[in-house]
């Protein structure tokens, strides 16, 4: 079988599942693993380089008010690469190609490929997406034992936090986690979700519904315990940067950031990695400190 994956996060699901010697084609943010690098890049971001977040949500909301697309599809590498499976997504038009272009691109192109949708909003979406790929792919065992391994670490977290044992439950911080920085986003899909199984309450954000832009009033009206910094796209260093730019507007908050990139923007095994994180800085007396692979405290 020969597939083209339009998203980081299948592209990752694939690999863990053991069809990344299938993977042909993928986007250029298909960074995870490293042998992901190797494949051919089908797909390509409008958005110029080296643009800050505040430009960056500029140029995303002038393109969107235009219907334009934020991505650029290369359709003769879908000619040469011959895919059996294009796997893309229809979830947020700045995540990835649209299903609609894919198909439409296949259809003037003559392509017999089967295009799977994957449009997680949830953690238990996440969890069913990883099947869902795994039967299109012809790797059904490989995805259940996944699936099994990410519902034992999550139930594991929740047994911590929720207090195991006979212990009283550790009280629940109120946890505002920042999508974006400038403008702030409150979270959405399963960002909320990941703060509750990690012995949360979101301050700001409802769990399978879209991350929405908020106003820094807001921000400071919902009172939180502990502020996360996850700008979308960013990994750990460049999150902590931003992060260390908004720290004056919690005083006296612990303000953490994380490597949103890796564990909490993509909707795919490491989501399992952010929960565990989030528990390590709401918790770490049960959980243990996070990981300063994927978290570092700010304030």
């Amino acid at each position: 079988m020969r597939v083209v994956s339009l998203l980081p996060s299948t592209t990752e699901i694939l690999f863990a599942i053991g069809a990344g010697e299938d993977v042909v084609g993928v986007t250029f943010e298909c960074d995870h693993p490293e042998e992901a690098r190797t494949r051919r890049i089908v797909s390509t971001s409008a958005i110029p380089p080296g643009l800050t977040p505040r430009q960056i949500d500029d140029v995303v909301a002038a393109a969107l008010r235009r219907g334009e697309d934020l991505y650029h599809l290369e359709a003769g590498a879908l000619t040469d690469l011959d895919p059996d499976l294009v796997v893309t997504q229809d979830l947020c038009a700045v995540c990835a190609v649209d299903v609609s272009v894919v198909d439409d691109a296949l259809e003037h192109l003559g392509c017999r490929a089967e295009v799977v949708t994957i449009d997680p909003y949830t953690l238990e979406d996440v969890l069913t997406s990883i099947g869902t790929l795994g039967a299109a792919a012809g790797r059904e065992r490989a995805a259940d034992q996944l699936v099994a391994s990410l519902r034992a670490r999550l139930a594991a977290v929740r047994g911590t936090v929720d207090g195991e044992g006979g212990n009283p439950p550790p009280r629940r911080p109120r946890v505002l986690v920042l999508e974006w920085l400038d403008p702030p986003f409150a979270p959405g899909h399963w960002i909320p979700e990941m703060v509750e199984v990690a012995g949360g309450t979101p301050a700001l954000g409802v769990r399978g519904t879209p991350s929405r832009r908020v106003t820094w009033a807001e921000v400071a009206s919902c009172g939180p315990d502990v502020v996360v910094c996850a700008p979308c796209g960013y990994g750990l260093d460049e999150a902590s940067e931003q992060g260390a730019r908004v720290t004056g507007r919690f005083p006296g908050v612990p303000v953490w950031a994380v490597d949103a990139d890796a564990s909490f923007a993509r909707p795919g095994p490491r989501l399992v990695d952010g929960v565990e994180c989030l528990a390590g800085i709401f918790h770490p007396d049960l959980a243990g400190p996070p990981d300063p692979a994927f978290a570092r405290r700010l304030a």
